[in-house]
């Protein structure tokens, strides 16, 4: 792994920093999380986020972003997607008039290497169009970018191999073009749902934070802090219903986004604040902002309603 401490633009960045960045920002944020994204920091290694969906893990990158004032740039990964499609691609028509009108005809006119190994003129600067690591990796502004790789999972094998040097180096191949160098390297965040299995070799090269769905009173925290127009022991009723739907054994389990979702949901319906407890029929009128799977919602049947809204009653009671 190469030298970084030179480039390192947030070695200084301490716990009790990270946390009031993160209180300016409303994320709420367990101690293992805050010393793990700080070190993260210090030491310029990559952070590999992995949890169950809806668990906060894009969030975190977002709040990096907005808490040191500085670009988010996101590469969200899917089956099929290329180093090309991540990377770079060259402006073809640009390139193709260039020939045409014998621009491109004489090497080396843009500024080529004497060695040739940025080719033709036409693989030239003016030629090349950044895509989300390119642009990472070429950022000119006062603080580094925050580079968020979502949903690594998603992408192939052969991708992940790809990665590992600009996660080990902070620099990439461009056979035509020549190697890019970071001068000062993003912070990068990389999330999974696990959907498969990481390579050694990828995981070796990050810091690993592994987050749950949070506990109540996190959760609560949460809701309050992002949903603050609902009155606070309506936002611990719909905190108590989610925690009640997790011992459920559905297909998909409501997260922290779903929660937030139907938060903002309640919220809407009652047109302003108001502290009238949930009713059975809320709950159940709106159960498709927890619930994405036509079979989880088939299973919401009045008994499960009746105690869904025990759970509620509890959970606003626990907070008095």
């Amino acid at each position: 792994m190469s030298d970084r401490t030179a480039a390192r633009a947030f070695d200084s960045v301490t716990e009790a920093d990270l946390r009031e960045r993160f209180e300016r920002t409303d994320y709420v944020a367990d101690d293992r999380t805050v010393t793990t994204v700080s070190l993260a920091l210090q030491l310029g290694q990559p952070l590999l986020v992995e949890g169950p969906p809806g668990s906060g893990k894009t969030e975190l990158g977002k709040t990096l972003a907005a808490g040191f004032d500085t670009e988010l740039i996101r590469l969200q990964c899917y089956e099929g997607l290329t180093a090309e499609n991540a990377l770079y691609e060259w402006n073809y028509t640009k390139q193709l008039l260039a020939v045409q009108g014998e621009e491109g005809s004489v090497a080396g006119r843009s500024g080529s290497p004497s060695d040739g190994s940025r080719g033709s003129s036409v693989f030239g600067e003016e030629y090349l169009l950044e895509r989300p690591l390119l642009r990472a990796l070429r950022t000119d502004g006062d603080r580094p970018p925050v580079l968020l790789i979502d949903e690594i999972d998603r992408a192939d094998e052969a991708f992940e191999a790809f990665l590992l040097e600009v996660l080990s180096d902070f620099q990439v191949s461009i056979p035509e073009y020549g190697t890019v160098s970071a001068d000062r390297p993003p912070i990068v965040v990389l999330t999974s749902n696990r959907t498969r299995g990481l390579s050694d070799a990828l995981k070796r090269r990050c810091l690993y934070l592994h987050v749950e769905p949070p506990s109540f009173e996190t959760e609560h925290e949460i809701v309050r802090r992002k949903v603050p127009e609902l009155d606070a022991a309506v936002a611990a009723e719909v905190c108590g219903v989610v925690a009640a739907l997790r011992e459920e054994s559905f297909l998909k389990q409501p997260g922290v986004a779903e929660t937030l979702d139907w938060a903002r949901a309640v919220a809407r319906l009652r047109h302003e604040e108001s502290d009238e407890p949930l009713s059975t029929d809320e709950i159940e009128r709106t159960i498709g902002c927890l619930l994405k799977e036509a079979e989880d919602v088939s299973r919401v049947d009045a008994e499960l309603l009746d105690r869904l809204h025990d759970a509620a009653a509890n959970a606003a009671d626990g907070i008095e």
